[in-house]
């Protein structure tokens, strides 16, 4: 493209100190909006009970998810026209007042109406400064960089829990959204004076607004449905979320041909036409499928069958939290040094399932043998993040690199709240049949309310000791169905050409 102001100097490059400036900036815009996505996970009882409102319970955290997943491809693109600089400083802003509404929430319905607001912030955080790594540096210097930001998007998911559980314990369940307020500033000012020297394209291109409403309404309506599914006590859709589906075909079937035909779409479909494009995207959505599934499962596992409480379970998480940034950091720095990322990706997506299908055997009490499975899975994450984000941008023509990294960051969101509904609602389906077993006719989620705060000792009642070995039946099942689902992540990678990276810098920043 063509320089930002014709009364502008010519753009210089950006020099180490100025990168390293601009990644600590776009890590603290990671962990915001990534912290979200799970800090609330062990506050979440609480706020149900202080605002009497545990029907709206899960959709607390669905409400964010969806929107955080709707918004980022829309957030590339408009990076991509505006400017990364103003289009993130937007998305903290709006995050930012969001998190306020959150944090004086006076019912339910205001705090996941707040939620989904702070979904649609946090949506722009993530994609933008994934695009932004691209516009300042070459894609094999690219893997270094890649490499931090998925540690930091990682460690924030992933820690989530245990910083949510330690100030709903020791402060109140609002804090876990006060607590965005000093980081969103500090985000914001060291954010804004690195990008200084990212300069607005001078070409200006319009905005697809029909095309982001009818991708919007069309994955709102599925993930809805999805996690309606989730939620229910009888396994299927029902009325509602089959209406819901109908409306999700219409919606991206619309969105599809206006995307064909449209001058500059939200979302250039043409882009799935590279393989490349398509296969890690693929990858992605599979693998944070199980990243934000797990965080939830382990938890929430430990929770039913022994005597932790939730702030016990969250810890046991660190594991997991972090092997996936030192995944990411190894795979950063092999692509550094190799030039290539097909190998790396190929180690994680083979290392994922099998430590996966383990931790469906192993004993929730086990430490050790929990840890080692949980730091595996981690590392094979992670080993995924930065290579598929890094090969998707190696692929494309620069000028889409806002676009497509919007992309693969929308595929995470997606793997994230499908993941959870999914398996979340395989998991109520099995402890209902198990329970059904039992004869005596408890939901899932009764089940899971019964046995969170009991040991396995604890429980005198027979009926109630007999749904501590159906939860332990169905832990397994759900775990083993989360390996068979990051299976094929293996043949996806054999797929991928084993493309050399570019060590050609990119146009100065400037420039975009």
């Amino acid at each position: 493209m063509a320089s930002a102001n014709p009364a502008t100097p010519a753009p210089t490059r950006l020099s180490p100190q100025e990168i390293r400036s601009i990644i600590i900036g776009l890590m603290l815009a990671i962990l915001l909006g990534a912290l979200d996505s799970t800090i609330i996970s062990v506050a979440l009882p609480k706020m149900a009970a202080d605002l009497q409102g545990i029907n709206l319970l899960a959709w607390v955290m669905s409400g964010y998810l969806i929107a955080m997943a709707v918004a980022t491809p829309i957030y590339g693109k408009l990076g991509d026209i505006y400017g990364r600089r103003s289009v993130l400083s937007s998305a903290i802003i709006l995050f930012l007042a969001a998190s306020v509404a959150c944090a004086m929430a006076p019912t339910m319905p205001v705090l996941v109406a707040a939620r989904i607001l702070q979904g649609l912030g946090g949506g722009g955080l993530i994609s933008v400064a994934q695009a932004t790594i691209a516009d300042v540096v070459s894609p094999r210097d690219r893997g270094r960089y890649q490499a931090y930001i998925s540690g930091a998007f990682a460690v924030a998911s992933v820690s989530g829990p245990v910083l949510g559980g330690l100030l709903t314990a020791y402060l109140s369940w609002r804090w876990v959204f006060w607590i965005n307020l000093p980081l969103g500033l500090i985000a914001l000012l060291i954010s804004r004076r690195a990008l200084a020297k990212l300069q607005v394209p001078q070409r200006k291109r319009s905005v697809d607004y029909l095309g982001a409403i009818l991708l919007s309404a069309g994955l709102t309506a599925i993930l809805l449905a999805i996690t309606r599914a989730g939620q229910q006590n009888v396994p299927g859709l029902d009325h509602n979320s089959l209406w819901m589906a109908g409306l999700a075909i219409v919606s991206l079937a619309a969105f599809g041909w206006h995307a064909l035909h449209a001058a500059e779409p939200i979302v250039p479909l043409g882009l799935f036409r590279i393989r490349t494009v398509t296969l890690c995207c693929l990858i992605l959505f599979i693998a944070f499928v199980e990243l934000v599934a797990l965080t939830v499962l382990v938890p929430l596992e430990l929770q039913m069958l022994t005597s932790m409480g939730a702030d016990g379970a969250a810890w046991r998480l660190i594991p997991l939290s972090l092997g996936v940034p030192m995944g990411a950091y190894t795979s950063g720095r092999l692509m550094t040094h190799w030039g290539t990322y097909k190998g790396i990706q190929l180690t994680g997506t083979l290392l994922t399932p099998i430590a996966i299908f383990l931790i469906a055997f192993a004993n929730p009490t086990a430490t050790v043998i929990m840890t080692i499975l949980l730091s595996l899975v981690g590392f094979g994450i992670g080993l995924q993040l930065p290579s598929s984000t890094v090969a998707v941008q190696n692929s494309v023509p620069h000028h889409h690199v806002g676009v497509a990294t919007a992309a693969s960051a929308f595929c995470r969101s997606l793997g994230s709240a499908i993941g959870i509904a999914l398996l979340t609602a395989f998991l109520l389906s099995w402890l209902r049949t198990g329970a059904d077993g039992l004869g005596n006719g408890m939901s899932g989620a009764e089940i899971i309310n019964t046995l969170i705060g009991h040991s396995h000792a604890s429980l005198q009642d027979m009926d109630l000791s007999g749904l501590a070995p159906v939860a332990q039946q169905s832990f397994e099942k759900v775990y083993m169905l989360a390996a068979a689902l990051a299976t094929p992540s293996i043949f996806l990678t054999l797929l991928l050409k084993n493309e050399p990276l570019s060590e050609k810098a990119p146009e100065p920043a400037s420039k975009l």
